[in-house]
C-alpha cells in the first residue's frame, strides 16, 4: 500500500457516503451506517474533518465536534485494517486537532482495548481518573 496523504476537508470535499460506509463496514463500526444518512449530516456538521487516501481509496477519517472554543471532542479515529501501524491514526489526531490547540479540553472516548489505550496516551491523552480526576459519563440513544 503506498503512503496515505492526509488532508483537511471542506463539506464540499467530503469523502462520498458510499466510501465513508466502505471504511466504516472495514473497521467494524456498522452501527454508524445503519442509517448513513445520519452518519453524513454528522460529517457535515462536524468542526473538522479529516481524511488519509491511499491512491484513491480511503483509508483514515477523523472528526472534531464541538464550539472550538472551549472544548474539542474527537469522535471518530477510522484506519482500514490494511493501513495500521503505518502512522496514518497518529497524522490523523494531529490534523484533526491542528487548528484547536488553544481550546482548553481535547475530549474522546473509546472502548477498553489496551492497544488504543496505548495509543491516545502515545498522542497525549490521559485518562481521567488516573492523570486528571473525574468522572466521564456518557448516555447512548436505544
Amino acid at each position: 500500500m503506498e503512503a496515505a496523504t492526509i488532508t483537511a476537508c471542506t463539506e464540499s470535499e467530503l469523502p462520498s457516503a458510499s466510501d465513508v460506509a466502505s471504511l466504516y463496514a472495514a473497521v467494524g463500526w456498522t452501527a454508524y451506517t445503519r442509517d448513513l444518512d445520519a452518519l453524513m449530516d454528522g460529517l457535515r456538521g462536524s468542526l473538522r474533518v479529516v481524511v488519509a487516501h491511499s491512491g484513491r481509496s480511503l483509508v483514515g477519517l477523523a472528526r472534531v465536534v464541538g464550539d472550538g472554543a472551549t472544548i474539542c471532542y474527537l469522535q471518530d479515529v477510522l484506519v482500514h485494517p490494511d493501513a495500521r501501524r503505518q502512522g496514518v491514526g497518529g497524522q490523523l489526531v494531529r490534523e484533526a486537532f491542528a487548528p484547536f490547540g488553544a481550546v482548553r479540553q481535547h475530549v474522546l472516548i473509546t472502548d477498553e482495548e489496551h492497544e488504543q489505550k496505548a495509543f491516545y496516551e502515545s498522542l497525549g491523552f490521559g485518562q481521567l481518573g488516573e492523570v486528571v480526576p473525574g468522572r466521564a459519563f456518557v448516555r447512548f440513544a436505544a
